[in-house]
């Protein structure tokens, strides 16, 4: 079954009791990991267990492909539902799928993990298809995720957020589902344990600074206003590090053409007598963002003809790295510096 944005999260809240196998891929392989495992807990308590979550390489699965339909019958010695897991799938495991979803056997739970697959994919097509399985696409978090992702996990830890906060972590986590909680979680530590009878406690835009500010300096925004500011040896040392942490240039050049379509509206508002204040609120919509003062400060140093000629540039970019094989960090790079030297003159 091709599920949509919130059937997904509807299913990996509980999953459908039709489904006897799950494909779950995506580019961000930490929110794959996070689905899994949420998935299959919802079987599994423990998913150590080695009674109860079996694992099969790709590999072996494309030369056995018997053994999914072996591990999904197979009856646990503890008692209970068992987990067979494959990891790093690709279409190496298609034919073995397909096998086993004509004719399932047994009530194992099968969780497939793949990274970026094309829509057109066979085991893609395949899961799309099927009756009796769901395949489910993970993308890199974009604004809204991320700040669902914020509240989620402090909640979790019976912690308030301001909206200084708020705005200023959105702005400062990256794409990859797991670092993000990685870096919430390590917030929510440095907050502290809540006393028994106290009140709930505040997590302000000074915590979030002190405790996340670390991780700024790598994230997709922080190359975005490097760019559009002409702050060249920001952008460079960001890209460096951002490269340098497996960053992918599709989303680093998707920031940037957010950023200017940003820079673009409250230009082409300024051009008809709204001040710059309005303008760039209107863009922002929260007066907490801390984008707000770097876009005030550099709306002024664009043209809306030159920030049309910056969008060209930027969604040149992207399609070159999709078609043309060349190395895709390379044309990220040349888009971000010949914009950042734009906005330098």
């Amino acid at each position: 079954m091709k599920l949509n944005k919130n059937d997904i999260n509807a299913q990996v809240r509980k999953l459908n009791p039709a489904y006897r196998a799950v494909l779950i891929y995506g580019r961000d392989a930490g929110l794959v990991r996070e689905r899994a495992e949420k998935i299959a807990r919802q079987v599994v308590d423990d998913l150590q267990d080695p009674f109860l979550v079996a694992h099969i390489e790709p590999e072996r699965l494309k030369a056995e492909p018997f053994l999914l339909a072996d591990e999904a019958a197979a009856i646990s010695m503890t008692g209970g539902r068992r987990v067979v897991r494959i990891d790093g799938a690709g279409e190496n495991v298609a034919a073995a799928a397909k096998a086993f979803l004509d004719d399932p056997v047994g009530d194992g739970l099968v969780i497939i993990t793949a990274g970026g697959l094309k829509a057109t994919a066979a085991l893609v097509k395949l899961f799309n298809k099927a009756k009796n399985a769901a395949a489910i696409a993970c993308y890199e978090d974009d604004q809204g995720s991320i700040q669902s992702l914020i509240f989620e996990v402090m909640g979790q830890h019976n912690l308030a957020i301001d909206p200084a906060a708020a705005a200023f972590l959105q702005g400062n986590l990256g794409g990859d589902r797991m670092v993000s909680r990685g870096e919430l979680e390590k917030l929510a530590l440095y907050m502290g344990p809540r006393g028994e009878d106290g009140p709930r406690r505040t997590v302000t835009l000074e915590d979030a600074r002190a405790c996340v500010g670390d991780s700024g300096a790598l994230t997709l925004d922080m190359i975005a206003v490097a760019t559009t500011g002409g702050d060249l040896k920001t952008l460079d040392a960001t890209l460096f590090k951002a490269f340098n942490r497996g960053e992918n240039a599709i989303p680093i050049l998707r920031n940037v053409a957010r950023r200017l379509q940003k820079l673009h509206l409250a230009r082409g508002s300024m051009d008809q007598g709204v001040s710059a204040e309005k303008a760039v609120l209107a863009v922002v919509y929260s007066p907490y963002s801390p984008e707000k003062k770097s876009l005030l400060a550099q709306v002024h140093k664009w043209s809306l003809a030159r920030l049309t000629s910056a969008l060209e540039i930027v969604f040149e970019a992207e399609a070159d790295c999709k078609v043309t094989g060349l190395p895709a960090e390379a044309i990220c790079a040349r888009a971000c510096l010949r914009i950042a030297n734009a906005a330098g003159r």
